[in-house]
């Protein structure tokens, strides 16, 4: 500083002799869970690779998933200014604002319910750079080791890039306000041009949604999985053309991949498997969205966090897929008595009509269920332990559904405005002709959904599936009922309705027209919530399905369920319907196999966030990066080949 004149001032002295003892102090009684979860593996995968000569081949485009981004807060109201450019998703900084500024927190990421957009006077963007993604909060890694094994094979800013995005926006809205489909285009485009290479895509979770649809204007990836591709190929979006895919894709990797659903509970109830059975602590070592979850619980109603959800536009695109059209939700997800991952004795010989070993009246193709109560039972009010008591209504026009009658029913009970969003961004059935399948390809609304829109025409593209399995995961729901509220969707009874105010407004949507207030303005909707009392483990957990404090579990990977993972991956894609180019779609699943003793698992866990750390599937997006992907083989663990060949695809 002296050398180029600049000076400071005179700062009062110090006593530094003891900082470095007092910081190993500090760092030594941090809570287990909070540790940097350094376990000494971060570059050997990369320097394994590296040994055998493997350098860095292709561009790499990483794509995560929901929650995973950070948020920042660009606001520069009075009421925002104290958090300009602070992150308000992600970070210590996050957890202090929901504690001591709870309103104005909830008030700066909640959309506008009507435009999707941003609030007045709150504006909220996603982090940029590779550390948007790199970690969720210190200490807890998402992206960071595939990074680093890649750094080792001579990976940089200049051939990786991490593509974050607000996750809360519907994809239209995501290219409308930030234009970040164009900005993926313009980057894949970019190292096509100065490195004569096609770029490897990597996609996790909802990510994998998010790709496919950016490529479909124009063949870049299906749902980010299929939404990019669609985009970039469409000649009324990017403009890409049918070929942009075959021509700038080498690969595409989808981790954990929610293809066709994740869970449902969050828009009817704001509620998930992690609120009802997680405490916080716990939560942190297993997963980032669960520990959001539960701090969402902590801080704020069923009621708050159900508005949230609702408002979260981008969330929606993980409902679950082929519900609504008959024969659809029944065909894929199961009937009243049967669902195709159902589990039996013998997995080889269960079908539609075999319910020898199952567990009587239980079937995860009733997605939501509700238990018959006495008539008079004891309902603790939320936040409070006095209880009250509730008279039961025999179950007037509520009864066990399907995801097909689920999917109308939740849908129903939501405000108009999510309903008109729904209508104009997604949909969510299943389409078997391929002439409806090519006019698709025009419409945006189908590219999150594999089941309604074809693979790119990209030949020469690698597909890869990869995803972990043994995890106990949710796959459908016990609920309860509770008092009648006040809601702003129509009233609860055999035949609800829900239609926008405006009658000029969608009148081709399923919210056309006008729901008015009751005359006598009684509260007619129950307020429904996770039957977290009930619980059922008395059974052989082999041949039965566990209900744990609501929640009935099934296969996955701890947040996704099998069906969701795999069901396209190893039979949908193969057909030429959704499959034209016959691309090779290479499925790998990952056995879990945690250790106890690492809060994240170690090498070997497949948990949903974790399998980012774990040592195959580094290997895997390592050896597709320099060139060796033609060594990754399929591997099953699971019994997804017999599920998915019992789902009615034609």
């Amino acid at each position: 500083m002296d050398q180029y004149d600049v000076t400071l001032p005179q700062l009062p002295d110090f006593d530094f002799s003891r900082f470095e003892t007092e910081w190993n102090k500090l760092r030594s009684n941090i809570p287990e869970l909070w540790k940097f979860n350094r376990d000494g593996r971060e570059f050997q995968v990369g320097e394994r690779m590296k040994a055998r000569g493997l350098s860095a081949e292709y561009p790499v485009v990483l794509i995560p998933g929901v929650i995973s981004t950070g948020l920042e807060s660009w606001s520069t109201t009075p009421e925002y200014r104290p958090f300009f450019r602070e992150k308000l998703w992600g970070g210590l900084n996050m957890l202090s604002q929901v504690t001591f500024n709870r309103d104005r927190w909830i008030a700066a990421m909640m959309l506008d319910p009507v435009t999707g957009l941003d609030p007045p006077d709150a504006k909220i963007r996603a982090a940029e750079g590779i550390d948007a993604a790199s970690s969720f909060i210190q200490g807890y890694w998402i992206w960071s080791k595939i990074v680093e094994n890649l750094a080792v094979v001579n990976y940089d800013t200049n051939n990786l890039y991490l593509a974050p995005y607000d996750w809360r926006l519907s994809y239209w809205n995501l290219e409308e306000r930030d234009g970040y489909f164009s900005k993926l285009k313009t980057t894949i485009e970019g190292f096509k041009r100065r490195q004569k290479k096609k770029t490897v895509v990597a996609a996790h979770s909802m990510g994998a949604t998010v790709c496919p649809s950016s490529f479909r204007a124009n063949n870049v990836i299906p749902t980010f999985n299929q939404y990019p591709l669609k985009w970039v190929e469409s000649p009324e979006h990017g403009g890409g053309g049918p070929d942009w895919v075959e021509n700038h894709i080498e690969a595409y990797i989808s981790i954990a991949g929610t293809h066709m659903a994740k869970a449902m509970a969050a828009f009817l109830s704001g509620e998930m498997k992690d609120t009802v059975q997680m405490n916080p602590a716990g939560s942190y070592g297993k997963s980032s969205v669960a520990y959001c979850l539960v701090v969402l619980e902590r801080f704020f109603s069923r009621a708050e966090r159900r508005k949230l959800f609702l408002s979260w536009a981008g969330s929606a695109s993980m409902w679950i897929k082929a519900c609504f059209i008959s024969p659809g939700g029944d065909t894929i997800w199961g009937n009243s008595t049967f669902a195709p991952d159902d589990p039996s004795e013998d997995s080889n010989v269960l079908d539609a009509n075999d319910v020898r070993g199952r567990r009587s009246g239980h079937t995860h193709g009733e997605l939501i269920s509700f238990r018959r109560i006495p008539a008079s039972v004891p309902i603790p009010e939320e936040g409070e332990t006095e209880t009250r008591l509730m008279e039961e209504d025999n179950g007037v026009g509520v009864k066990n559904m399907t995801s097909e009658m689920a999917g109308d029913w939740i849908l129903e009970h939501t405000p108009s405005s999510f309903q008109k969003m729904m209508a104009t961004n997604y949909s969510f059935g299943i389409e078997r002709n391929e002439d409806a399948l090519n006019r698709n390809d025009r419409d945006h609304t189908k590219w999150t959904n594999p089941l309604e829109v074809k693979l790119p025409n990209a030949p020469s593209m690698k597909m890869f599936c990869v995803y972990g399995h043994g995890k106990e995961t949710e796959r459908s729901y016990w609920y309860t009922r509770g008092d009648f509220e006040h809601d702003e969707s129509a009233a609860d009874g055999i035949s609800p309705l829900c239609i926008d105010p405006d009658t000029g407004s969608n009148q081709t949507s399923p919210c056309a027209g006008s729901t008015p207030r009751n005359p006598l303005d009684m509260p007619l909707l129950r307020k429904s919530w996770i039957d977290a009392d009930y619980t059922d483990e008395t059974v052989n957990p082999k041949v039965c399905i566990i209900v744990r404090n609501g929640v009935k579990m099934g296969e996955g990977d701890g947040t996704v369920s099998l069906i969701s993972l795999g069901a396209m991956c190893v039979e949908g894609w193969k057909r030429r319907r959704w499959n034209p180019a016959g691309i090779n779609v290479t499925v790998v699943e990952l056995s879990h196999r945690p250790v106890p003793s690492m809060p994240r698992g170690g090498a070997n866990t497949s948990d949903h966030v974790d399998i980012l750390g774990s040592t195959t599937l580094n290997e895997i997006i390592v050896k597709v990066a320099t060139g060796a992907g033609n060594e990754i083989e399929e591997a099953f663990v699971s019994n997804i080949r017999t599920y998915a060949q019992r789902i009615q695809w034609d």
